[in-house]
C-alpha cells in the first residue's frame, strides 16, 4: 500500500511544472466541491419543504432574475482575469495592481450608478405579478427585491478577490468561497427554522448576505498577506488603462450576457408557461445532472489562466496534451450521464422525496444539454484563455436571439413544458459546439486568420 502510494504521488508530481500546478489545484478544488455539492443538496430539501413548492419557485426565479445584474459588470471580471495572468507571465507586477486598481473603481462605479437606476425604476415593476406570486406576499416580495439586489451588487464587486486568484492559477482558493457561504447560510437558516423565523424575506437576506459577509473578509486576509503587492489603491486608479480591460471585457460582457439569457431565462420562460411550482421540478433535474458539469468546469476553470500563460509562451505542446486528455474524458462523462439517467427516479425520491415528480423526457434531456454543454467548454476555456472572443461573440448573440422562441416553441407550442424549454437550450447550442473546436484547431496550428483570431 506504501509503495502504491509513492507511486500514485509521483505520478501526480511528474510532468510539466503547469501541469503539477494544475492538477494540485483539481484535486483540492473537487474535495472542496465535494463539500459545496453536499452543503447544496441539503439546501434543496431543506429550502423545499420549509418554503413550499412556489415561494421555493419564486426565490429561484427572483435569484436567477438578478444574476443579470452582475453581468452589467461590462466584462471587467474576467478582463481582469486574463490582463492580471498576462502581467504576471510577463513579470510586470506594477501593471497588474494598476489593473486590479482600476477595475476595482471601475465596477464600482458601475453598479453605484445601476442601483440609482434601479430605486428609480423599482417603484413601477409589479413584482408578485411577474414572478406570479400570491397577492399576500406583494409587500415582502417589494422589500426582498431591493435588498437581494444591494446584496448581489456587493457581491460582484467583491468577487474580483475570486478573479485574481483564479488569475494565479490558484482556483481552488477561490471555489472555497462558495462552500464557504453556503455553510454561513445553512447554519443560520436552520437557526430561523428552529425559531419558526423561515420566511421568504428572511430566508432570502440569509442567502443574499452570507456571500458578502466571506468575500469581505476573504478581501481583507489575501489583500493584507498573499496579494499585498497587488492591493487597490486609489492612487493607482489609471482609466486610460480601461480600454484594455474593457476591451477584451465588452466581449465578455455581451457573451455572459447572452449565457444569461439563454440559462436565466429559461426559469423565467417556465414560470409564463408552467407555474412557479414546475420551476421548482426544472430546477431539482438540472442540479441533478449539473454536478457532472460543476465538477467538469472544475478542471477547464483550472486551466483557463495556464492556458493564458502557455499562449503568451508559445507552449503548443502542452495545450495540445492537455486538450486531448479533456476530450479523452468527456467520452467518460458521457457514460456517467447515462448511468445516472438510469438511477434518475430513485435518486429524486431519495433526495427530495415521493412528492415531486419529475418526467423522464425532462431529465433525459436535460443529462443531452449537460453533455453538449461540456463537449463546449472544453475548447471554449482555451478560447477564452487566448482573448480570441470575438466569433464567439457572434455566435453567442445569435444563440441567445434563437433560444427564446425555439424555447417557447417547443414548451408552448408542443406542449412540452419544462422538458420543451431545456430541449431549447440544446438545440441553439449545437453551433457553438461544432464552431469552438474548429476555431481551437485554427489557434492552436497558427491558421487563426481573419475572425478565427480576433
Amino acid at each position: 500500500m506504501k509503495n502504491l502510494f509513492q507511486k500514485i504521488k509521483q505520478r501526480f508530481n511528474s510532468g510539466h511544472s503547469r501541469s503539477v500546478k494544475a492538477r494540485k489545484q483539481i484535486l483540492f478544488s473537487f474535495v472542496i466541491k465535494s463539500v459545496s455539492i453536499l452543503i447544496g443538496f441539503v439546501f434543496v430539501p431543506l429550502l423545499y419543504h420549509n418554503m413550499g413548492a412556489a415561494e421555493y419557485g419564486i426565490w429561484l426565479t427572483l435569484s436567477s432574475i438578478i444574476v443579470w445584474v452582475s453581468y452589467f459588470d461590462i466584462g471587467l471580471g474576467n478582463g481582469l482575469r486574463n490582463r492580471f495572468a498576462e502581467s504576471l507571465a510577463r513579470n510586470e507586477h506594477q501593471l497588474a495592481r494598476v489593473y486590479v486598481s482600476t477595475t476595482y473603481a471601475g465596477l464600482s462605479i458601475i453598479f453605484a450608478i445601476f442601483f440609482l437606476i434601479f430605486l428609480a425604476v423599482n417603484p413601477f415593476l409589479n413584482w408578485h405579478e411577474l414572478l406570479k406570486a400570491p397577492p399576500a406576499l406583494e409587500k415582502e416580495l417589494n422589500i426582498l427585491v431591493v435588498i437581494t439586489v444591494a446584496l448581489f451588487l456587493v457581491r460582484f464587486t467583491l468577487k474580483l478577490i475570486s478573479m485574481i486568484l483564479s488569475a494565479d492559477q490558484k482556483t481552488a482558493i477561490s471555489n472555497l468561497f462558495d462552500p464557504l457561504s453556503n455553510l454561513v447560510a445553512l447554519l443560520v437558516i436552520l437557526v430561523l427554522i428552529a425559531f419558526s423565523a423561515s420566511s421568504l424575506l428572511n430566508l432570502g437576506i440569509v442567502l443574499g448576505a452570507a456571500p458578502v459577509v466571506v468575500l469581505l473578509g476573504a478581501s481583507f486576509y489575501f489583500f493584507r498577506t498573499t496579494y499585498k503587492a497587488y492591493r487597490p489603491s486609489f492612487k493607482l486608479i489609471k482609466f486610460e488603462h480601461f480600454k484594455d480591460l474593457t476591451g477584451l471585457g465588452v466581449k465578455f460582457f455581451i457573451i455572459q450576457v447572452t449565457v444569461v439569457i439563454i440559462m436565466s431565462t429559461n426559469n423565467f420562460i417556465i414560470t409564463q408557461v408552467s407555474g412557479p411550482e414546475a420551476v421548482a421540478s426544472y430546477n431539482i433535474a438540472y442540479k441533478y445532472f449539473g454536478l457532472v458539469l460543476m465538477l467538469f468546469t472544475i478542471i477547464t476553470n483550472t486551466y483557463w489562466s495556464a492556458y493564458t500563460e502557455a499562449y503568451i509562451k508559445k507552449d503548443f505542446a502542452w495545450i495540445k496534451r492537455v486538450t486531448g486528455n479533456l476530450v479523452k474524458g468527456w467520452g467518460g462523462i458521457l457514460l456517467l450521464l447515462g448511468f445516472l439517467l438510469l438511477i434518475d427516479d430513485w435518486f429524486y425520491r431519495l433526495w427530495v422525496g415521493p412528492e415531486v415528480q419529475i418526467s423522464f423526457q425532462l431529465s433525459s434531456i436535460t443529462a443531452l444539454f449537460i453533455g453538449i454543454y461540456i463537449w463546449y467548454t472544453i475548447f471554449i476555456y482555451f478560447i477564452n484563455g487566448t482573448g480570441k472572443i470575438t466569433l464567439q461573440l457572434y455566435v453567442s448573440v445569435a444563440v441567445a436571439l434563437l433560444n427564446i422562441p425555439i424555447s417557447l416553441f417547443f414548451a408552448s407550442y408542443l406542449g412540452m413544458g419544462s422538458a420543451g424549454v431545456i430541449l431549447g437550450s440544446c438545440v441553439t447550442y449545437l453551433p457553438g459546439a461544432i464552431i469552438a473546436p474548429l476555431q481551437y484547431y485554427r489557434i492552436i496550428n497558427g491558421k487563426d486568420s481573419g475572425i478565427w483570431g480576433k
